[in-house]
């Protein structure tokens, strides 16, 4: 498993790594099956090994729109159990046949707990790829609204 990849984990020395690896399972999945969804409980942590997964959100039934594809050494679904209330906030469909390595919360705690410098380095590189991306919302929205004033004074 290459879970050196995934921004959550960068920093961890090889012994916290190889924590992590004990407690990880790998799953095939199949092209269009759904991981979650939006608002369901957040029980796993998925990193793609095999792949691809669409991280998606949908505005009205049968209308979804892509947020961002996950494919292996880019990254991690599912952060949400990590953080409570431990929902979802976003829905996650396989859009290639792969396999993922799955970290479930309840495997996850106890050696967060047991390591608690583990989960700082966590929880650290979680408020930075958020951080990261409410900086990249705000330059979307900078733009779309600049955008807006242009064609509005025209």
């Amino acid at each position: 498993m290459n879970l050196s990849s995934c921004y959550l984990f960068a920093g961890l020395s090889q012994s916290q790594l190889e924590y992590i690896s004990g407690i990880a399972t790998s799953m095939p999945v199949n092209k269009s099956s759904w991981l979650f969804h939006r608002g369901a409980p957040a029980e796993c942590l998925y990193t793609v090994e095999k792949g691809a997964v669409e991280l998606l959100i949908e505005v009205q039934p049968g209308i979804e729109i892509p947020i961002n594809m996950i494919r292996p050494y880019n990254g991690c679904v599912g952060a949400s159990c990590l953080v409570e209330p431990y929902r979802y906030s976003l829905s996650a469909r396989c859009v290639e046949d792969g396999t993922l390595s799955v970290i479930r919360r309840a495997d996850l705690t106890p050696l967060i707990e047991q390591h608690p410098h583990l989960g700082c380095i966590l929880m650290t590189n979680l408020a930075r790829h958020l951080l990261e991306r409410l900086n990249e919302t705000r330059q979307e929205v900078q733009l779309r609204f600049m955008s807006l004033v242009r064609s509005a004074t025209f």
